[in-house]
């Protein structure tokens, strides 16, 4: 598929459905997979959550909860905290933030994908999934506007269509379905 050159980073964000979406996206990867991943979920607030130990169930991969000042690896999926954003630093260590919620939500997919973008500018891909609301629309915005990839799960085979369909109304971004996005990523 050849739309990048160099991936150092990727990035996912979804909301309802997207914890099966990210699964069934990341089950197909290698433990050799190299590019290090971070993934916003949404999910209810100051409930203790065991998300990364389903997720992992399911990957080869090693995932974990971002930590504050964690240098970000590859090898390894990144999975935004209950309650923070997730913000990436330009030494590339995460740093997790309290502040407003966007879109309604925190952790938000926005903040991810902004900083990443800022951080990792033409090396980063972003990948929006199935969701409830808007957010993602303006950071995968922002990742194509510093020439980096935006990838929009195909509205059609979404378990919900308002985040795809709101980012495609801001973004000119490659649509797939979670098979093509794995292949894609494969390719990295």
């Amino acid at each position: 598929m050849g739309l990048i050159s160099e991936c150092e980073l990727v990035v996912i964000g979804g909301s309802w459905g997207g914890t099966d979406a990210v699964i069934h996206i990341l089950s197909g990867l290698p433990i050799t997979f190299r590019t290090p991943i971070v993934v916003v979920l949404h999910r209810q607030k100051n409930v203790e959550s065991t998300l990364h130990e389903i997720i992992g169930r399911y990957i080869f991969l090693e995932v974990r909860e971002v930590n504050e000042k964690e240098p970000i690896k590859g090898g390894s999926v990144y999975l935004a905290p209950s309650n923070y954003h997730v913000l990436i630093e330009k030494d590339k260590t995460f740093s997790l933030d309290v502040s407003e919620d966007v879109a309604f939500s925190r952790p938000s997919i926005d903040v991810l994908f902004e900083s990443a973008s800022m951080t990792y500018g033409d090396k980063v891909v972003g990948i929006l999934l199935t969701g409830a609301n808007s957010d993602g629309a303006e950071g995968l915005k922002s990742i194509v506007e510093r020439g980096g990839v935006a990838i929009v799960q195909n509205p059609e085979e979404a378990e919900n269509r308002i985040m795809p369909m709101s980012a495609l109304a801001k973004v000119n971004a490659f649509v797939m379905n979670k098979k093509q996005i794995q292949e894609f990523l494969l390719s990295l």
